[in-house]
């Protein structure tokens, strides 16, 4: 069960923090600037449609004799299906209409794949977190490369705590450039410093950072080691802890 919590629990303010409850959590006087929001990336962060994504690409390659591992999968986290085919090609020149009609097909195989996605598949933490920013009256957002973002985010049901979708239509220009989260940003009407971002992948971590966002990063530190802080995931993961962990990095 999600912790209570009063609305200055999610403050971050010139001044002064507070954590759980209205106790204070040292967040010292440096940037007169409140969280306001969290912008989530979707794959990796609230669920994990990895080895949807593995199965599909592995699949194209397989057609196409191209030599793919779950190494090689790996590589793709935070970039789009264009990037992770470029990837995935190694060099190998294909007309514009062939490397289409492969990230279609791709495309086709992941929803097949992800059919039964439903909301079981939220990793753990992941409602129960969102569900806290929720009741202490900030905003949420998703910042996904993913041009299938509105259909999962559909399929987990969490659709009803978002307040702004972000993803592979949005921009142009996707991860490490900063648009995508930008982009998040501006639907809810707020500026880089007012948001949190929280990220799996390095280029999404970079992405953030290039912006002036403060970056939450999940998983290990090898990959997302850019952030301000980082957690394993966000299981156990609460709200007060997110924003006790960043005083550090407001202060500095």
């Amino acid at each position: 069960m999600a912790k209570r919590f009063d609305r200055s629990a999610a403050c971050i303010r010139a001044g002064r923090g507070f954590g759980a409850y209205g106790r204070e959590c040292g967040l010292g006087v440096t940037t007169g600037v409140l969280i306001k929001a969290f912008i989530f990336d979707l794959d990796g962060v609230l669920t994990d449609t990895a080895e949807y994504h593995y199965r599909a690409w592995k699949r194209l390659a397989d057609e196409e004799g191209l030599p793919f591992t779950r190494e090689d999968n790996e590589s793709l986290r935070g970039i789009s299906r264009r990037e992770s085919l470029t990837l995935i090609l190694k060099g190998r020149v294909y007309p514009e209409e062939k490397i289409r009609e492969m990230m279609a097909r791709k495309n086709n195989y992941y929803l097949q794949y992800i059919h039964e996605l439903s909301p079981r598949d939220l990793l753990p933490g992941a409602r129960e977190l969102l569900d806290e920013i929720r009741a202490a009256g900030l905003k949420s957002a998703i910042g996904s490369a993913s041009r299938n973002a509105e259909e999962v985010i559909d399929r987990l049901g969490l659709r009803p705590l978002l307040d702004a979708i972000s993803d592979g239509y949005s921009v142009e220009r996707q991860k490490p450039a900063p648009d995508l989260f930008l982009h998040a940003a501006a639907q809810l009407g707020l500026g880089p410093s007012e948001c949190v971002v929280v990220e799996d992948a390095a280029a999404g971590v970079e992405a953030a950072k290039a912006s002036g966002f403060r970056v939450v990063g999940l998983g290990p530190r090898e990959r997302t080691g850019g952030a301000d802080v980082v957690f394993p995931s966000l299981a156990g993961v609460h709200l007060s802890d997110i924003l006790s962990a960043l005083a550090p990095a407001v202060r500095g």
